[in-house]
């Protein structure tokens, strides 16, 4: 029951904070603005930054990013030498499925 209560919870963080961001950004889009429609956006920006931990979980930090570069890098060397290893004259069609599978392979 406890994990449920946790789950709601965070859902609802979540809805608040796409609803706060969503609103914030499209009275930000009107061409002038009131007392009143800065009070709202402030409303909003004030909603929206306490329940954005919601989505932490999901940040990718640098050093995976560059980890995944790094892994990348190494798959293209593996596979250009493979290439360059075959002595066999491949056709545009079978360059193409071999670029086609390397895509595949990185993803």
């Amino acid at each position: 029951m406890k994990s449920r209560q946790f789950t709601t919870s965070r859902f609802q963080n979540a809805l608040k904070y796409v609803s706060a961001l969503a609103d914030f950004f499209l009275i930000d889009q009107y061409r002038s603005h009131t007392a009143d429609t800065l009070s709202y956006m402030k409303r909003y920006h004030i909603t929206f930054h306490p329940t954005k931990d919601v989505f932490l979980e999901f940040c990718t930090s640098k050093a995976s990013w560059m980890d995944v570069n790094g892994k990348d890098w190494e798959l293209k060397e593996v596979r250009a030498n493979q290439h360059a290893k075959e002595v066999c004259h491949n056709t545009a069609a079978k360059r193409h499925y071999h670029a086609e599978q390397d895509q595949l392979q990185r993803l």
